[in-house]
């Protein structure tokens, strides 16, 4: 499956973006869908993922300002940033895991100004 990410950009702090993931085939059988990003220096983590049930997962530092969607009669997955800081600025990535391939798509930048 290809993944592409849009909806990055340029936002002041405590302002709000919505990240889309749009899948190239069905992703009702994608067992986790999640966004991860990376900041310059540091290593690509974990955002925020949602199973096939609709169960979710959140790092810490983004519990209550982010949520994350999916629409699998659309193919895409959201993740809806409100509150943002400047700590959130990062590369963010599409990642899809059907329990046999882990897929990736090109990131989206999104850069909070304070």
């Amino acid at each position: 499956v290809q993944l592409q990410a849009s909806g990055g950009g340029l936002v002041q702090a405590g302002e709000s973006l919505r990240l889309s993931c749009a899948a190239s085939r069905s992703i009702s059988s994608i067992s986790v869908m999640g966004w991860y990003r990376q900041a310059p220096g540091k290593q690509r983590e974990l955002v925020a993922a949602i199973t096939n049930g609709g169960g979710t997962d959140y790092a810490d530092s983004v519990k209550g300002r982010f949520t994350i969607s999916r629409d699998n009669r659309n193919n895409t997955v959201y993740l809806q940033m409100n509150s943002l800081k400047s700590e959130d600025t990062a590369n963010y990535y599409c990642n899809a895991d059907d329990l046999r391939t882990i897929y990736w798509g090109k990131g989206t930048q999104v850069t909070v100004s304070s």
